[in-house]
């Protein structure tokens, strides 16, 4: 069975949304044996990456930072202290729970990788580029209270966090203020850190993050990141522009699917690049779209 017949299933699926229970136990069985394995392989895929991010930090050169200040906090230090991943596993648990894609450790740790390699590229100071990777990697520890205003909560769990490892209170409020306005629905880039973990944690699109093990049961969500094999933000220093380059399978979700979801994400990313003083791109499947 090829990714035709897939699509195929996956749109009798999507057509049944409401009345589930009419669906035949042999195309769901069908489904399931086209799309488990995908689903598998996706997740082996976030444990290597897991191991990957959660070994060397993504920072400016260590002996100019040690210089200025050997005393300052780490992006080591962070993830060494005993509350972030107990934080980030709960967070991840309980919204697997309710049917969210991976908010845990990989998402956590990829995001603090790009957006430190954001303000790397765009030559910012070296402190800015460890606080946005520090931000990056606690910015949905909310989530283990609640998802929602988890920005907000999340940023109050991250102040105990650096406060407990006498992080100075000037980018402990840095760090708040990224964490606090990393959504959506009430956050602005303000500052370089907070623009930075913009960008990467709406770039982080792709099949690894489905948690759901039913392909019968994927909503709109889980077909986008599940059809995303492939996301890359990339950043031109000399020409200023950030683009996310994303690869889409169209037989599993369409481009019109990924702008229903994502498009007020995409418009924050905008306003994050501008606040960088630079410009927003997007490409799909080689085809630029912004």
């Amino acid at each position: 069975m090829d990714m035709r017949d897939d699509a195929r299933l996956a749109n009798e699926v999507e057509k049944l949304t409401h009345t589930a229970d009419t669906l035949s136990l042999d195309a769901k069985d069908r489904m399931r044996k086209v799309v488990e394995p995908k689903i598998e392989a996706a997740v082996a895929q976030r444990e290597a990456m897991v191991a990957e991010l959660t070994s060397e930090p993504v920072q400016a050169p260590a002996s100019e930072l040690a210089k200025a200040d050997p005393r300052r906090v780490t992006i080591t230090h962070v993830r060494n202290h005993p509350h972030t991943f107990a934080y980030l596993d709960a967070a991840n648990q309980q919204l697997k729970l309710i049917g969210y894609t991976e908010h845990g450790r990989r998402h956590a740790a990829l995001v603090g990788h790009i957006g430190a390699n954001v303000l790397r590229r765009l030559k910012f100071s070296a402190r800015e580029i460890e606080l946005a990777e520090i931000a990056g990697l606690l910015h949905d520890i909310g989530n283990s209270i609640n998802r929602n205003d988890h920005g907000q909560t999340g940023a109050i769990l991250a102040k105990d966090i650096l406060s407990s490892l006498e992080m100075p209170i000037d980018e402990i409020i840095t760090i708040m203020g990224a964490i606090g306005n990393h959504e959506e629905e009430r956050g602005h880039a303000v500052s370089s850190v907070a623009a930075a973990l913009i960008l990467a944690d709406k770039s982080d699109v792709h099949r690894s993050r489905v948690q759901n093990s039913d392909p019968t049961t994927f909503d709109i969500h889980d077909r986008v990141n599940y059809a995303a094999t492939k996301s890359f933000l990339r950043v031109d220093s000399e020409q200023r522009r950030v683009t996310l380059q994303l690869t889409i399978d169209t037989e599993m979700a369409s481009v019109m699917d990924y702008f229903e979801i994502f498009l007020s994400r995409m418009v924050m990313c905008r306003r994050a690049a501008e606040f960088l003083g630079s410009r927003f791109g997007l490409s799909i499947n080689d085809v630029s779209v912004l």
